[in-house]
């Protein structure tokens, strides 16, 4: 027979509120008694019915997570962030991959509602006047990740992406380079395309460089597009000896097409990346970067979560710190 909390009780010689409150973490209880029904729970098998409990609270301790694509490395250390804090505070984690242009996105927040989520992180994704909508609908807490509204007030986490691209471009140029192209993400994106792009250029400008948009290629921060905008750059036979690229994965593109190409890395062109995930590190040769606190991102849009589940008052705008990361791919010019 299946083991009840009932049961529990009964061995652990409390009552049934107890070891709800014990297995809810809702306190009001020793240590002591902590321990021993834990231990109880772990001998005899108990495990809680999601369904029962959720009816019993109106909650279901579960979180949606919108995201455009879980397969990237920059999505992968996010969601590594949320599930973690989740799992830390006794919350599930669903995942809906909208696909690269968020194609799905109004159709993952209906299903949402419809599966009575306690709430909602949305990653990387523009937010288009009919999401806010039915997020407003809702009525559920809700935060952003790596993008943010223009037209609502909503709350969200992200780098300062013009800041961090000229840190990114000051980087090459207070190393002597002059000639440097860049390779972005999305041309249209008002969210982490254009705004890298404008870092860019007033690196440029402040230094006193003259602007040529020959050296902008428009990729789609994907692995594939740093290849081929890689390609594009070097039929073009234009002079550069360092370039700036949008994300880690485009760049690894860039290190791809290079070896290929027998272009040495750093010795011939020099390459600085955006975001710092693993395959940075794990790169030939590792690649210096600019990075985003990604982990710590995912950590802290759940915690702001959790504290709006509580009736706390939660920031409308985090801004995280970024830094460059120095590895192997960038050289000194004379």
């Amino acid at each position: 027979m299946t083991p009840t909390i009932k049961d529990v009780a009964k061995l652990s010689n409390v009552s049934v509120a107890t070891v709800s409150r014990i297995l809810n973490n809702l306190g009001g209880y020793s240590e002591e008694t902590r321990i021993q029904v834990l231990k109880v729970v772990n001998e005899i098998g108990y495990k809680r019915n999601a369904i029962a409990r959720s009816l019993s609270t109106n909650t279901t301790r579960t979180i949606g997570v919108i995201i455009p694509d879980v397969s990237t490395n920059f999505d992968g250390e996010i969601i590594r962030g949320i599930e973690d804090s989740a799992r830390n505070n006794n919350y599930s984690v669903i995942l809906c991959n909208t696909g690269s242009e968020g194609i799905r996105t109004l159709e993952y927040l209906r299903i949402v509602e419809e599966r009575k989520l306690d709430a909602v992180i949305i990653v990387s994704i523009q937010i288009l006047d009919e999401y806010y909508k039915v997020l407003n609908k809702m009525n559920i807490p809700y935060i952003l990740i790596s993008t943010k509204s223009f037209n609502y007030d909503m709350p969200y986490i992200k780098v300062d992406d013009i800041s961090a691209s000229y840190a990114a471009t000051k980087y090459l140029l207070d190393r002597g380079h002059k000639n440097i192209a860049m390779i972005s993400g999305t041309k249209k994106d008002p969210i982490a395309g254009w705004p890298r792009v404008q870092g860019y250029i007033n690196a440029l400008l402040d230094y006193g460089i003259k602007l040529d948009d020959e050296l902008i290629v428009y990729g789609d921060f994907s692995y594939k597009s740093g290849i081929e905008c890689m390609n594009i750059l070097l039929n073009k036979k234009k002079k550069f000896t360092a370039i700036f690229v949008a994300s880690d994965d485009m760049a690894v593109g860039v290190l791809n097409v290079a070896y290929r190409e027998s272009i040495r890395i750093p010795e011939d062109l020099s390459v600085i990346g955006y975001d710092n995930t693993k395959i940075a590190i794990m790169s030939i040769p590792p690649l210096t970067t600019l990075s985003q606190p990604l982990y710590e991102m995912g950590c802290k849009a759940f915690n702001e979560i959790l504290n709006m589940l509580n009736g706390k008052e939660s920031k409308r705008e985090i801004i995280m710190q970024h830094n460059i990361v120095e590895r192997e791919t960038v050289k000194w010019l004379k």
